[in-house]
């Protein structure tokens, strides 16, 4: 299986009209679809205020019942190849945190998001997912470019994005409302044909 030999079903692609989340294993995690019973977890890891504050749409307080409406809503959304979300989750089947790309096919473009329960930071988690789906994303949905967004005052998730080979392309002023204060947000990218010499120099 995926988690006994790290190994994932070859042939996996939103172009070739694929019906399912495909499963993603790098090193120490597996990314896969979100199962209804993941709910509890997601409400209790995504319900908590330090995670919503480092996020641009997690809302706080959580809704009761978001987790299984935000869950069932994947599939459907990438059938539409519009977004596409992976739970992110050890090889002994524990949830860390979620991660997508949200898709514009028109222009070969994905915007990065994700979330770690707070137990799991600091761990290097989003950093090794963040690299599996970057390659996802240009390997196997075709994309030209992956760029993400996030607070300035959340410098670790700047630091995800430039262990993983993006670029800070520029500053969004007063763009984020968290909590009555407008929010400044910088925003990060990567072209497909740098990948290659990222990964190269990343040790």
């Amino acid at each position: 299986g995926v988690r006994a030999g790290g190994r994932e079903p070859p042939g996996y692609s939103i172009s070739q009209g694929t019906t399912m989340i495909p499963i993603l294993s790098s090193e120490r995690l597996v990314l896969e679809p979100f199962r209804m019973a993941d709910a509890p977890l997601v409400q209790q890891y995504a319900g908590d205020a330090q995670v919503a504050m480092t996020t641009l749409n997690v809302p706080h307080p959580y809704p009761e019942d978001a987790a299984e409406k935000w869950i069932a809503s994947h599939l459907p959304q990438f059938l539409d190849r519009r977004n596409v979300v992976f739970s992110i989750r050890s090889l002994q089947d524990e949830v860390y945190g979620a991660i997508n790309l949200s898709l514009c096919m028109q222009d070969q473009r994905g915007e990065l998001g994700y979330w770690i329960g707070v137990p799991y930071w600091n761990k290097g988690i989003c950093t090794e997912a963040t690299a599996r789906i970057i390659k996802y994303g240009f390997d196997e949905l075709g994309l030209n470019k992956i760029y993400a967004r996030h607070l300035t005052v959340n410098p670790a998730s700047g630091r995800v994005m430039e262990k993983n080979g993006m670029m800070r392309e520029g500053i969004q002023q007063g763009h984020v409302k968290k909590d009555g204060v407008f929010m400044d947000v910088y925003e990060y990218g990567i072209l497909r044909q740098i990948t290659k010499s990222a990964n190269h120099s990343r040790h």
